[in-house]
């Protein structure tokens, strides 16, 4: 029997990772194991819960205020006896975090294979993001098979001079995940509170946004309620106490503002669901919300996702408040602009990610 260890730390990574887990628990020829580093605490445990998926191991690295130094030294130190005691066949990586950077090295350095699942995205400006955009870069050095969600991010990762019979399009397992959590009787007290309006549902957080970016995002989303009184906002603020101070001091108070503590993965996909519009920085939701017919504005000026922008379903408006206010104007004004973003094709998938991937994961193994 061959043995797959998945490693993932963060929120998002538990997201899209969990369907793979579930996946790859289906073959009887392989044995999943699964560890966590805890990059990510309570946000991630809530993930695991919803797709019913145990870890084998936990690192528990969390602690407050801690730096990407600390997280980074932490994860190979405490990774290698994991990773010594199991010797799996093939390790499994998520994206760009931390994490994803540090469990790849952890793998490398061990001589065992990676597995990048997510491969291939790209802004090729190591600032922005950063230092996601560093830490995917440096594990698509090292690892052995890529799983890239697009064909975009497959030609990436080929201009590179990566070997095409090790690069598999497979779909975004995020696609996945929507299977499991999108409810039709979903009920909740804030959609409930937001009922006859129309429903911007924020999310910003991004390390690179942090000081002025932020204040200029939330002096936007103040004009956007001020000006048009059928809108309602929710924003799940992030539990940095950086976000935190910024966004509380800029739109607590604000009676069509919801500013409310992080959502587990089920509300905030039900969240999607129920919203007109959403205004983001992260990643993951430029892929969630057009598979389920909700524009998004990307509140940041580079993306490394592309094919959004290109398909029609996500636009990239910056972190200037003048620009925020304006293109969001726009969508709430124009229907037919509305309508042309809403009703484009989703670019990440068909939601068989997971099994492509264990198909060739299989493959590679057997």
């Amino acid at each position: 029997m061959k043995k797959v260890m998945l490693i993932f730390g963060t929120r998002p990574e538990a997201i899209k990772m969990c369907p793979l887990v579930n996946a790859l628990k289906k073959n009887t020829f392989i044995k999943t194991v699964v560890c966590i580093t805890g990059q990510h605490k309570e946000m991630l445990e809530q993930v695991m819960d919803v797709f019913q998926v145990k870890a084998d191991y936990n690192l528990n690295i969390m602690k407050q205020k801690q730096t990407l130094t600390e997280i980074t030294s932490c994860i190979l130190k405490r990774l290698q006896k994991v990773i010594i005691k199991e010797m799996p066949d093939l390790i499994l990586v998520h994206g760009d975090t931390s994490t994803s950077f540090a469990a790849a090295l952890a793998g490398f350095y061990e001589g065992i294979p990676i597995g990048h699942v997510e491969a291939g995205l790209r802004t090729y400006n190591m600032q922005s993001p950063y230092p996601e955009e560093f830490n995917r870069q440096a594990a698509d050095l090292i690892t052995e098979l890529y799983f890239a969600p697009t064909e975009r991010a497959r030609d990436n990762l080929l201009k590179e001079g990566k070997p095409s019979e090790k690069v598999i399009v497979t779909g975004n397992t995020v696609i996945d995940a929507l299977h499991t959590t999108i409810k039709k009787d979903y009920k909740n007290e804030y959609i409930q509170w937001a009922k006859g309006s129309r429903l911007i549902l924020v999310t910003a957080h991004r390390r690179e946004n942090w000081g002025s970016p932020m204040k200029n995002i939330c002096l936007a989303l103040k004009r956007i309620v001020y000006d048009f009184p059928d809108i309602k906002m929710i924003y799940p603020v992030h539990k940095n106490p950086i976000v935190r101070e910024t966004a509380y001091g800029i739109l607590s108070g604000i009676e069509r503002i919801r500013l409310i503590e992080p959502l587990d993965v089920i509300d905030f996909h039900n969240f999607i669901s129920n919203s007109y519009l959403i205004l983001t920085d992260s990643g993951g939701i430029q892929e969630e919300a057009p598979s389920l017919g909700k524009p998004v504005l990307v509140m940041r000026d580079t993306t490394e996702r592309p094919e959004g922008i290109i398909a029609g379903t996500l636009k990239l408006v910056g972190t200037n408040e003048e620009t925020i206010y304006q293109e969001t104007k726009k969508l709430l004004l124009d229907e037919q602009e509305y309508w042309k973003m809403s009703r484009k094709t989703n670019p990440y998938g068909d939601g068989k990610a997971s099994n492509r991937i264990v198909k060739a994961i299989v493959q590679y193994l057997f």
